[in-house]
């Protein structure tokens, strides 16, 4: 039988480009300008906000799973008012983690996030079939898909690229 999902992102042949930890603490909120790559990030612990452009803001919980397509600008930030710092995604290299606010002390939201590429010539036509933002609820297979693709993408072992491309396959399919 004829899966039309699987069909579509086995023709987008997605690739990881990067995967970190993300947390905040106090007083944080940055803004990342429409970049166009589709990202992801699930939620480990804690709560943040999520306002992406032409989208109503949404409150992140952990294990909650968040899939931008085309990722358009957005604003990620704690609840405390904060002016948003402009981030450029390519700025952020992989490995450790990315701490937002607060330096020092427990953080009030850890994430793993990241973003990867489309191979396929044709992308811009298929993702625009695909909703501007996901969002799933609650913990499960999507969280665990995504500690995998960052522990791949952080590790540098035979086959790492197969294996990666494979995963966010996976990601993309239960999403």
């Amino acid at each position: 039988m004829s899966d039309p999902l699987s069909e579509i992102i086995g023709l987008l042949r997605p690739r990881t480009v990067f995967a970190k930890g993300i947390s905040g603490a106090g007083r944080w909120a940055v803004r990342y300008a429409e970049f166009g790559h589709p990202s992801f990030c699930t939620v480990l612990e804690g709560r943040c906000r999520l306002a992406v452009a032409g989208q109503e803001p949404v409150v992140l919980e952990a294990g909650d799973f968040i899939l931008l397509p085309a990722t358009p600008g957005f604003v990620l930030s704690g609840f405390e008012p904060a002016t948003p710092r402009l981030m450029d995604p390519d700025e952020a290299a992989p490995g450790g983690e990315l701490r937002h606010g607060t330096p020092d002390g427990p953080a009030d939201v850890r994430l793993l996030g990241g973003y990867f590429a489309f191979d396929a010539p044709d992308a811009a036509l298929l993702v625009s079939l695909l909703p501007a933002l996901i969002h799933v609820r609650g913990p499960g297979r999507l969280s665990a898909l995504v500690e995998l693709v960052a522990d791949e993408a952080r590790a540098d072992r035979p086959g790492r690229d197969l294996v990666l491309a494979r995963v966010v396959e996976v990601l993309l399919v239960e999403s």
